[in-house]
C-alpha cells in the first residue's frame, strides 16, 4: 500500500508532532480513547461500502535513524473475532511551504472487512489516511505555549490569600461619613416607607392587576365568554287562549244558520 498526502506545514513542525503520542492520539479520526489505556489506543470506527466496524486497539509511532517513522497497529472487532494489522513506514518529504506524508505498508485483516468489497475498504482506508494527516498537520500548528527546557514567565503572586487580604483591607479601610447634627435633616434623607400605598397607587395597582378574587367569582363572564340569553317566551292570556276557539263556534254557528234558512225558503 502506498500513498501520499501533501499538508501545508513545515516539516519539522510535523516531526515534532509525531514524537508526541497526546497529539498523534488526537490526528487518528474517529478515535475514542478508553480511561486507563495507552495514549494511542482505544475504539475505533471504520465505515466502509454502508457498513460500519467498530476496532478496539493500539498504534505505535516510534521514530527511525533514517528520519522516518514507523506505524504499528493492530485492533480486534468489538462484536465479532475479526482482527486487523497495520505496518507502515511513515516519511516527510519537504516541498515549498509545506510538507509531503508518504505512507508505505501492509495491512492485514480477516472477520467482517473481507466480506466488504475491496474497492470499498481501499476507499476507506484512503480516507482514514487523508484524514489522519490533516489532523496532524493542524496538531502540528497548535504548539505548546512553553517549550521543553524554558520556564514559564513568572509573574507577581496573584493567591486567594493575597486576593482575600486586599479585599479587607480595602473594605475596612473605607471612610464612613459623620452623621448629619440635625436629626430632622437625616429623616428627611431617608424616605418614609409606608405600609399601605397611596389611593392612587392602590387605584393604578388594581386597573393593572385586574379584579379581585371576589369579583371574578361573582360577576359573570363578560366578551366572547359571556352567556347566550335563553329566548324569551310570551305567555298567553287566558282570555286569549280561548277566543280563537270561540271565533271559530261563531262563525260555524253563522253558517249552519244561513243554510237552514234557505231550505226553508
Amino acid at each position: 500500500m502506498e500513498h501520499e498526502v501533501f499538508v501545508p506545514v513545515p516539516a519539522d513542525r510535523l516531526k515534532a508532532a509525531l514524537t508526541d503520542p497526546a497529539r498523534v492520539a488526537r490526528a487518528v479520526p474517529g478515535l475514542q480513547q478508553e480511561a486507563g489505556a495507552e495514549p494511542v489506543a482505544g475504539r475505533l470506527k471504520l465505515r466502509a461500502g454502508g457498513t460500519t466496524i467498530t476496532y478496539r486497539g493500539t498504534v505505535r509511532v516510534s521514530a527511525r535513524d533514517d528520519g522516518a517513522h514507523t506505524v504499528v497497529g493492530e485492533g480486534t472487532e468489538t462484536r465479532g473475532t475479526g482482527t486487523v494489522k497495520l505496518s507502515l513506514t511513515l516519511r516527510l518529504r519537504p516541498e515549498g511551504e509545506g510538507t509531503t506524508v508518504l505512507f508505505e505498508g501492509t495491512a492485514s485483516a480477516d472477520g467482517r472487512i473481507t466480506e466488504l468489497p475491496e474497492d470499498a475498504v481501499r476507499s476507506a482506508t484512503t480516507r482514514l489516511l487523508n484524514r489522519f494527516a490533516e489532523n496532524l498537520g493542524d496538531e502540528a500548528d497548535d504548539e505548546p505555549a512553553a517549550t521543553e527546557g524554558e520556564e514559564a514567565p513568572q509573574g507577581p503572586p496573584a493567591s486567594d490569600d493575597v486576593t482575600r487580604a486586599e479585599a479587607k483591607a480595602s473594605l475596612f479601610d473605607t471612610e464612613i461619613p459623620p452623621p448629619s447634627l440635625d436629626p430632622a435633616a437625616d429623616e428627611a434623607a431617608v424616605p418614609w416607607e409606608s405600609s399601605e400605598p397611596p389611593a392612587e397607587a392602590a387605584h393604578a395597582r388594581r386597573t393593572m392587576i385586574g379584579r379581585s378574587a371576589e369579583e371574578v367569582d361573582h360577576a359573570p363572564p363578560r366578551g366572547r365568554y359571556a352567556p347566550v340569553p335563553a329566548p324569551q317566551t310570551v305567555v298567553r292570556s287566558s282570555a286569549l287562549r280561548w277566543a280563537a276557539p270561540a271565533a271559530a263556534l261563531a262563525v260555524a254557528s253563522a253558517i249552519v244558520v244561513s243554510r237552514a234558512l234557505r231550505r226553508r225558503r
